[in-house]
């Protein structure tokens, strides 16, 4: 019964910063590995960043490396996405994902729990 909820999207220009949340809940939110995914229009669904759970461990997709922080707070059961330097490139729904084990912490398809997704349109 693990929840996942995003929030924090919305519509930026180039070059400006957003926030995205992931709110937790119906599991032990420290036992789990949790990733961002971001789909585009007409494209498959992409990896964007990982963290263990112990949050030591992170790891983000090259597009971006550098821009993008994922972090998370075991006490308040929350994963946050900081993006920086927005690009229109960026434009997509943004998806959380929880897995207590990801063989593969760039496929979608090894997170058992996904939330609803959060839009993130960066404008040029």
């Amino acid at each position: 019964q693990v929840q996942l909820v995003e929030s924090g999207g919305g519509l930026v220009q180039a070059g400006a910063s957003l926030r995205l949340t992931c709110a937790f809940s119906g599991g032990s939110f420290s036992g789990y590995a949790m990733a961002w995914f971001r789909q585009a229009p007409g494209k498959e669904r992409e990896f964007v960043a990982s963290i263990s759970v112990s949050g030591a461990n992170t790891f983000y997709a090259d597009s971006v490396k550098g821009r993008f922080t994922i972090s998370r707070d075991n006490v308040k059961n929350t994963v946050y996405l900081q993006m920086n330097s927005l690009k229109p490139e960026d434009t997509a729904v943004y998806y959380c994902a929880a897995d207590t084990n990801p063989h593969d912490r760039t496929r979608s398809g090894d997170y058992e729990y996904w939330g609803q997704g959060t839009q993130v349109t960066v404008s040029s």
